[in-house]
């Protein structure tokens, strides 16, 4: 009875140790494809931009080179001079990994926005997976501000003030550190009594997030290949 029983242990400890190979491979097979991923245990996400399904992931290309015009590191101060850390009181700045858990939370939970604050015809060109263009020159101009913060969950009172209780959470971006649009956005609406705890600044805009290799949205004339970086005109969605 006992010899049976440790054939049967046995028998288990060989399909146990046989089962984690066949993960391990598995595992492997996953980590190669993606080698370059945005966290050791994260190769990439998934976003909807415009009704699409994106796969959010950077360029596996370890040999990629920027060739674009984010490769210019030097432009006339002013008006391309670098803004500072910290827009407003209350508001901090994030990196990509931040800007990657507020896409993964805040934006498919519906209680945010990452805001492109660039004018229409830059967003058209390149932006942000999972992104939405609400361009700085709307929060600035009283007239359009409300329908704007209508849009954003704000609602207007009796007395004419805002309430933001059920504002949106804004995790917003530009070109990069030495464009001004986005934070021309955040202090007009920090100024009008948008929560500073509800405000999120993305100094590095296009710029950095290019940098580290991740894919963008670009129109027609400007796609490349999400591998190399390549301008081959396919798409970069999936």
């Amino acid at each position: 009875m006992m010899f049976y029983i440790k054939q049967l242990f046995l028998k288990a400890i060989t399909s146990l140790a046989i089962f984690l190979q066949i993960i391990v491979f598995q595992t492997a097979i996953a980590e190669d494809k993606y080698p370059v991923k945005i966290k050791p245990d994260l190769p990439f996400i998934t976003v909807h931009h415009q009704g699409q399904k994106v796969i959010l992931k950077r360029i596996q290309d370890t040999n990629h080179r920027l060739v674009d015009d984010f490769t210019r590191t030097s432009r006339p101060c002013p008006p391309f001079c670098l803004w500072p850390i910290f827009i407003e009181p209350g508001i901090y700045p994030v990196g990509e990994l931040e800007v990657i858990d507020f896409l993964e939370n805040q934006v498919k939970s519906g209680k945010g926005f990452l805001v492109d604050a660039r004018l229409p015809s830059f967003y058209k060109t390149e932006t942000i997976p999972g992104s939405v263009n609400i361009p700085w020159v709307l929060f600035t101009n009283e007239e359009k501000k409300e329908a704007v913060f209508k849009l954003l969950g704000v609602k207007k009172q009796a007395d004419g003030s805002f309430d933001f209780k059920n504002a949106l959470e804004l995790c917003i971006f530009c070109s990069g550190p030495s464009c001004g649009q986005s934070p021309r956005a955040i202090k007009a609406l920090f100024k009008a009594g948008y929560p500073a705890s509800k405000l999120k600044y993305y100094r590095g805009g296009l710029q950095v997030w290019k940098l580290f290799g991740f894919i963008t949205i670009v129109s027609e004339a400007n796609r490349v290949n999400e591998n190399t970086g390549e301008n081959t005109g396919k798409e970069v969605k999936k």
